[in-house]
């Protein structure tokens, strides 16, 4: 064994933990470290991963990579998992139903981005690190500057932001006549006597279960999205939004009039951001003509405007309605990195993502495109995979 140098501090040690019971009790410095990485997102909460692992992960796949100091320290971890097919890659845990995917440094350890980034390209050896939904600033970019190795950044999902202020604030951003109308609206609502009440931690459980009931009622008939009816992703909400709710890392708001619940809302929060994940509204308020998302976009923007908050993110997609607001739209990213001997994987699996990103655009402007493309492959441009 090699001695310690006097006054020279040990270099970080790393580990790969590639069981569940093993992450699972990583629980308490895993929290303690989220705490200290300041562009962490509530999407990379041990409460929230660790639940998509219990409810999504497949065994033996789990490869959770953590650096520590010479005292045993967390100060970096990247929550990464094996993918299915053929081709050997990594890729994060949180799979599609995680608006934003990153790694954890210790802000006030500067040698845990480099130290990762060689845990990373140990752990890779021959496969793919292929990252999907890197928001803009992320952890993960101070270990791409660090990447010994062939890499590609590409396009993600859009998402749309607002400045995390009050409703009053918000309605400055749009002209004057359109904020009349919302103003307008709120009226409306405080005459209905909508009442909006934070569900504190021990009522989250059911009042989830009253959120997804909500949520489908909401879309009966209007194409809802699949995985929200599924038993897995119910799971998967009700234990990692109650310990969430009880850090301050989600609120859950239910809307009550005349005493019944009208319509839910599930928010996550960080101390930069905040962001509108889930909710669901009967739909006697659409008969109402109640304004559902003005509704809920003030109760939010009410809320998470507080604590030094940056961005109120209204997450993945460019739905009409959020343009009303004039947000900013903020490009995800997709990060492939490999060793150079896995380069010619990365080029192929590059080369596949660009070629699907083409045909979905293809199909979004020329629908002929999309339904040609499906006949030939069985499957539409936007299915998942890639």
């Amino acid at each position: 064994m090699t001695p310690r140098t006097p006054g020279v501090p040990s270099a970080p040690r790393t580990e790969i933990c590639r069981d569940e019971e093993s992450f699972g009790g990583l629980a308490a410095e895993w929290t303690a470290l989220y705490g200290r990485c300041s562009t962490a997102t509530p999407f990379q909460s041990h409460a929230w991963l660790h639940s998509w692992w219990l409810s999504y992960g497949r065994p033996g796949a789990l490869r959770v990579v953590l650096v520590r100091r010479a005292d045993g320290e967390l100060v970096a971890a990247a929550p990464l998992m094996r993918a299915r097919g053929p081709l050997p890659v990594l890729t994060q845990l949180g799979g599609s139903i995680t608006d934003f995917t990153d790694v954890l440094l210790d802000d006030g350890c500067p040698e845990a981005a480099p130290a990762l980034a060689r845990a990373l390209a140990r752990t890779a050896r021959g496969a793919v690190i292929d990252l999907r939904e890197v928001r803009p600033g992320a952890a993960v970019e101070q270990v791409l500057a660090h990447w010994p190795g062939p890499r590609r950044r590409l396009p993600d999902s859009l998402c749309l932001e607002l400045p995390a202020v009050p409703m009053e604030g918000l309605l400055e951003r749009i002209p004057s006549g359109k904020a009349q109308r919302v103003r307008a609206k709120l009226r409306k609502l405080d005459a209905l006597g909508i009442d909006a009440r934070v569900v504190p931690g021990a009522e989250v459980p059911a009042a989830l279960d009253r959120l997804l009931k909500l949520h489908q009622l909401q879309w009966q008939g209007r194409g809802v999205t699949a995985e929200h009816t599924s038993e897995r992703f119910a799971q998967h909400l009700t234990r990692a939004v109650r310990p969430m709710v009880e850090r301050g890392d989600a609120m859950v708001t239910e809307f009550r009039l005349a005493g019944d619940v009208v319509a839910a809302d599930l928010t996550l929060m960080s101390p930069r951001l905040a962001g509108g994940y889930l909710y669901g509204a009967d739909p006697s308020l659409r008969a109402r003509k109640v304004d559902v998302a003005t509704m809920l976009l003030r109760h939010g923007a009410g809320e998470t405007s507080t604590g030094g908050r940056a961005t109120l993110s209204m997450l993945r997609g460019t739905e009409a309605y959020k343009h009303h607001w004039r947000p900013e739209t903020v490009g995800n990213q997709r990060l492939m990195l490999s060793g150079r001997g896995a380069s010619p994987l990365l080029r192929l699996r590059a080369g596949f993502a660009d070629a699907r990103r083409w045909a979905a655009r293809q199909a979004r402007e020329r629908p002929w495109v999309g339904r040609a493309l499906g006949r030939v492959t069985g499957r539409t441009p936007n299915d998942g995979g890639g």
